[in-house]
C-alpha cells in the first residue's frame, strides 16, 4: 500500500518522497509560508541557535576521553539529537537549500550522506525508548581513533532489526529504512566519520538557507555594537 499523505495546505493526497514532507507541491509549501510565516528574525536565530549547538555538541566529542563511560554516552546522546534536530528543521522549513546541496553531491557521496542521517535517526529514536547506549555503541577504540582512548574511538554496533509491532504501518516503514540505512552506514563505523559526515553536511545546507544567511550578512554588514 503506497505511503499516502494530504498536504497541509490544500489536502491533496500525495505519496511523500521524504519522511517529514507536509505537502503535495513547491507551490503549497510556499503558499502555506506565506500564511504561517513568523518572525523572519526569530525564525533565524532559532536556526542559528540551533546550529551553534549542533556544531559545539559535535566538537565536544574528539576531545573527550572514554574513561567516565556514563558521560560519554550522555556527549553521544547530545550530538545524535542536536544533529537529528537540525536536519529536521532544514527538511521541514528550508527544503531548498537543503535539496540544492543534496543535489550538488556525487550518487555515491549522495547516498551515503542520506543514509547516515536516517541511521542517526534510527539512533535518536532507539536511544529515547528502551535500548541503552551499549546497545549500540562499542566503546572500544576501533577504525579512525584507535588507540586514542577517546570517544571518537568508539563504533557503532551492528543492530538488531528493530520491534515495531506497536507502530502504525507507515510508521513501521519509516523506521525499517532508518535501520536499514544504519546497518549501511553506522554499524562498524566510528562514530567520529558518521558526526563529521553529518555535521559538515548540514553546515553547508544551514549557511545556503535563506534566514541563517540573511542574518550571517546583516551580522557581517552591521558590524559589533
Amino acid at each position: 500500500m503506497a505511503d499516502n499523505r494530504n498536504c497541509e495546505q490544500c489536502g491533496t493526497s500525495f505519496v511523500p518522497r521524504r519522511e517529514h514532507a507536509r505537502f503535495c507541491c513547491v507551490h503549497c509549501r510556499a503558499a502555506w509560508n506565506r500564511e504561517h510565516m513568523g518572525d523572519p528574525v526569530a525564525d533565524s536565530s532559532a536556526l542559528l541557535w540551533s546550529v551553534t549547538a549542533m556544531s559545539e555538541a559535535t566538537a565536544r566529542l574528539p576531545q573527550e576521553w572514554a574513561g567516565d563511560r556514563a558521560r560519554a554516552y550522555t556527549l553521544v546522546d547530545e550530538a545524535v539529537w542536536w544533529v537529528t534536530l537540525v536536519d529536521a528543521t532544514l527538511v521541514r522549513h528550508h527544503p531548498g537549500p537543503y535539496d540544492s546541496v543534496i543535489a550538488g553531491q556525487d550518487p555515491a557521496q549522495r547516498r551515503r550522506t542520506e543514509a547516515t542521517l536516517a541511521g542517526l535517526r534510527f539512533v535518536r529514536n532507539q536511544l529515547g525508548g528502551e535500548v541503552g547506549p551499549a546497545e549500540l555503541i562499542q566503546a572500544a577504540a576501533h577504525g579512525e581513533g584507535a588507540g586514542s582512548g577517546r570517544i571518537t574511538g568508539w563504533w557503532w554496533k551492528p543492530a538488531p532489526p528493530p520491534v515495531l509491532v506497536s507502530l502504525p504501518a507507515r510508521a513501521q516503514a519509516w523506521e525499517m529504512t532508518r535501520y536499514q540505512a544504519y546497518q549501511a552506514q553506522l554499524a562498524g563505523r566510528a562514530i567520529a566519520e558518521t558526526f563529521r559526515r553529518a555535521a559538515t553536511f548540514l553546515m553547508v545546507a544551514a549557511t545556503k538557507a535563506g534566514p541563517l544567511a540573511d542574518l550571517a550578512n546583516a551580522d557581517a554588514t552591521n558590524g559589533p555594537g
